[in-house]
């Protein structure tokens, strides 16, 4: 059986430690901000996006990795493993997963090269990922790693709401009415990933409010495996304010806090807060047909 590699995406928000621990490819996003490009995660830190993004002329925006990148990413994977598993961002959200295809068309003959659609982003796309290096790192088959993959993606819940509205008023998720209106009335939108587009959940005045509002969310479910909050740069008090909420309502889960990256940042600005959800898996995916 040959050995599988993983690749994602930049957007996945997993740490250098992480992707050399598990053996994770990672292709960068480009982040333009005044008419300079840098590789997300490579060139830019969140940090450095964050102080920049502050003194720029114009909102920076992203593209996303060239075919070639993907191509040389590929490669380099190859040397390690005769079949890759290449798991994005939402295609709803980012043509990321239509140059990884087609990158993937170069590898014939080289290497297979499977295309996975996450439908999420963020450390919901990363949960993902680590999952599939861990299941090859078990010498599982690469079929069923993806048909993990695809139950997984069922059962991740990725909800975040955004200071501020021209952010995404430049990605082109609202329109400029729609941004203006929302400033004046001092709208917050809690916003969650469903079905691999970003959809309004619910609408605040305060910051208070959806930190809350993102607490209630988590009170609702279940069984959950793991949480992580989602920040930028924010208060640290706010962060463990919403992590003491949530330990109110679920004191057996697991919560870690993660720093979403500049590909994200660009979209939703960097006074966001999040949570992503995982129920994990109630099924084994190795005995699925």
């Amino acid at each position: 059986m040959s050995k599988i590699a993983v690749v994602t995406d930049s957007t996945a928000d997993l740490s250098p430690e992480e992707c050399e621990e598990l053996g994770i490819f990672v292709v960068p996003l480009n982040v333009h901000i005044d008419g300079r490009v840098y590789r997300d995660g490579v060139d830019i830190t969140p940090d450095e996006f964050a102080e920049m993004a502050r003194e720029a002329r114009e909102r920076p925006y992203t593209t996303p990795p060239t075919v070639q990148q993907f191509v040389e990413v590929y490669r380099q994977a190859s040397a390690e493993a005769g079949e890759i598993i290449s798991v994005h961002i939402s295609q709803k959200l980012s043509p990321v997963l239509e140059r990884a295809e087609q990158a993937a068309l170069q590898m014939v003959g080289r290497c297979r090269v499977h295309p996975v659609d996450s439908r999420l982003t963020t450390a919901g796309l990363g949960l993902l990922a680590k999952a599939a290096a861990d299941a090859a790192r078990r010498g599982k088959r690469v079929e069923n790693i993806v048909r993990m993959l695809r139950g997984l993606i069922n059962h991740i819940y990725v909800v975040f709401f955004v200071e501020h509205l021209d952010f995404l008023e430049k990605s082109g998720r609202i329109n400029r009415s729609q941004a203006i209106l929302g400033t004046m009335l001092n709208i917050k939108p809690i916003l969650m990933v469903e079905e691999g587009e970003i959809e309004p959940l619910e609408k605040v005045r305060t910051r208070e409010r959806a930190i809350e509002k993102l607490a209630e969310f988590v009170a609702e479910f279940g069984h959950i495996e793991q949480i992580i909050v989602l920040h930028n740069r924010c208060d640290p008090a706010e962060i463990e304010t919403l992590i003491e909420l949530i330990r109110a309502e679920r004191p057996d889960v697991l919560i870690h806090t993660r720093q979403y990256g500049a590909a994200l940042a660009a979209h939703i600005g960097v006074d966001a807060v999040g949570i992503v959800v995982s129920e994990g898996m109630v099924e084994n995916p190795w005995d699925w047909s």
